[in-house]
């Protein structure tokens, strides 16, 4: 799962770099401001980091950043999880424009930036030259523990969310409970007015129309009367008129087959009559004036109308009005319900409490053995006899965190009694503990590609030359890549880049090439001297690489 391949167009000073990338340890070195840093930006954007358009070279329209990896098992998981193609090898993608339009590719099919950031955590571990400054900062101390002992906070982080929430609702429902007993006393009032009228959907809007029909009844029934009439009249009705002219056309359609379409109409019409005057009959034997209920509708229509007028609201909308009150009420009751919400709150603290526990149980496995290791590589690395401490101490009450708070302890040297790192080590001391543990952490994740990127810096002879040795150490088990100015650290390596930059025209460009034989007897000579290549740097360079092939060979 290591890196195989990287390729960058147009990305800060690199017009165009393909580099091939081995296993073991490699290092880029250079002259301050070469850009040596360049290709750990380069991976950092092509692994989700924030696009940025002041990564693309002044001129271009865009940059465009690739990197290939050896697949494994758990990349292909989540490969195909994630819906992407699976094969042999793994290719990531991500070009940014500049219009800050950014776009990203695995395996050629369109990525998030999450989903490459996702990917990337599998694939790349970078310490950067900054990694010190963590030390001081609690929820970094923390989260290098937390590391070590292998545990999450994401589900006590939930259950403490959970927890307060319960707490803020008691909290709120004990500062409120007079004014909620005020309105729900208002609220039980008003539904006992609107309830006595009992109000159901659409009943208004029958109540209307049997009111409009009984208040005009006579009128009523004088129009069906005076239909019927029309239509049934003996002499002159319209029913004795259509029958006459059916009669005329029926003698007469063997004469004239025209007239026979013309009867049958007239026919259809006699039948539509018949039935109209069926109906008028009916209406008029079951339609009865009836004061009484009318007078019945006036009442209770006249209270429809009252509570509307008190309440401000349209007749028909008392019954979703005396819905949402109850509705409102319920709320009330549920929320005055303190001792259900104090036994809400007790289970959700009792929950916290369960998972904190176990956090905290792996922490205090881990801690001391987490100072264990960090103590042993502070050894090698110039603070003999020092001593390194993980503290635990108890919070005065439950934090999203966990049930204790995580702070590292130091002592420089032998005899003296630890005490916090941003108090007693200084600059150089906290870059070396912060590579201590740089070490002793990158041990542990999936990621086969570890960057340290300058976090040699303030270290210095023999502690340099045992900060080469641990990472060529880290090498046999992973690729290891490393941007330093050390020249001890660089001679340890597999494989060694020299990042340099030339004026082109008008542009400052950047290149990456690989050194070997007298070309990296001379960069290392540089490295140890300056820009005036000496035989006494020269041979000095030359016995540190011999140096470092006779440990290979053993």
């Amino acid at each position: 799962m290591s890196l195989k391949r990287i390729v960058l167009r147009d990305f800060v000073i690199v017009s165009e770099l393909d580099l091939d990338l081995a296993n073991g340890f490699t290092v880029l070195t250079g002259e301050t401001g070469a850009g040596k840093s360049i290709l750990v930006d380069a991976l950092q954007l092509v692994t989700g980091g924030r696009a940025d358009v002041g990564v693309i070279r002044e001129g271009a329209a865009r940059t465009d950043v690739s990197a290939e990896f050896d697949s494994s098992p758990p990349v292909l998981d989540w490969l195909e999880t994630a819906g992407f193609e699976s094969a042999d090898g793994l290719l990531l993608r991500r070009t940014v424009d500049t219009q800050g339009k950014s776009r990203a590719w695995i395996n050629g099919s369109p990525a998030t930036a999450t989903q490459l950031r996702e990917l990337g955590e599998q694939l790349i571990d970078i310490h950067g030259q900054h990694a010190w400054q963590s030390l001081t900062r609690p929820e970094a101390v923390r989260g290098l523990l937390d590391a070590y002992a292998r545990v999450s906070i994401h589900t006590l982080s939930l259950l403490w969310q959970q927890w307060r929430q319960a707490q803020t609702e008691l909290a709120q429902a004990l500062a409120a409970r007079e004014t909620m007993q005020r309105e729900r006393e208002r609220l039980a009032w008003q539904i006992g007015e609107v309830e006595k009228l009992g109000p159901s959907p659409d009943e208004w809007d029958v109540l209307n129309t049997e009111h409009a029909r009984l208040s005009n009844a006579q009128a009523l029934l004088d129009a069906a009367q005076s239909a019927q009439q029309s239509l049934d009249n003996d002499d002159a009705g319209a029913l004795a008129a259509l029958n006459s002219a059916h009669q005329a056309l029926q003698q007469q359609e063997h004469v004239e087959p025209y007239f026979k379409g013309l009867a049958e109409v007239l026919a259809s019409s006699l039948a539509q009559v018949e039935d109209t005057i069926h109906s008028l009959r009916a209406y008029q034997r079951k339609t009865e004036l009836d004061p009484q209920r009318l007078g019945e509708l006036d009442e209770r229509m006249a209270l429809w109308m009252s509570l509307a007028r008190r309440y401000k609201r349209a007749p028909d909308e008392l019954a979703q009005l005396l819905a949402t009150w109850k509705l409102e009420l319920d709320q009330l009751d549920a929320a005055a319900d303190l001792a259900g919400l104090e036994a809400k709150q007790s289970a959700a603290l009792d929950a916290y409490k369960d998972e904190a526990r176990l956090i905290s149980k792996a922490r205090t496995k881990a801690a001391p053995l987490l100072a264990k290791a960090i103590t042993h590589a502070m050894q090698g690395l110039g603070m003999q006899g020092g001593q390194f401490e993980v503290s635990l101490q108890k919070c005065p009450q439950p934090m999203q965190s966990g049930l204790e708070e995580v702070s590292f302890l130091v002592a420089g040297h032998a005899g003296s009694t630890p005490r916090p790192v941003n108090k007693v080590a200084s600059g150089g001391e906290l870059s070396r503990m912060a590579l201590a543990i740089a070490v002793t952490t990158s041990q542990l994740g999936a990621a086969q590609t570890l960057i340290f990127d300058e976090v040699d810096s303030g270290v210095g002879g023999a502690v340099a030359e045992t900060v080469g040795q641990l990472m060529k150490q880290l090498g046999v088990d992973r690729q290891v890549l490393a941007v330093t100015h050390l020249p001890q650290v660089a001679a340890c390596a597999d494989q060694h880049w020299v990042v340099a930059k030339q004026l082109v025209g008008n542009s400052t460009m950047s290149s990456v090439a690989a050194v070997e034989g007298e070309q990296r007897v001379n960069e290392l000579a540089r490295m140890l001297g300056g820009e005036r290549l000496l035989g006494t740097t020269r041979a000095h360079a030359r016995e540190m690489l011999q140096t470092k092939d006779e440990l290979d060979e053993h």
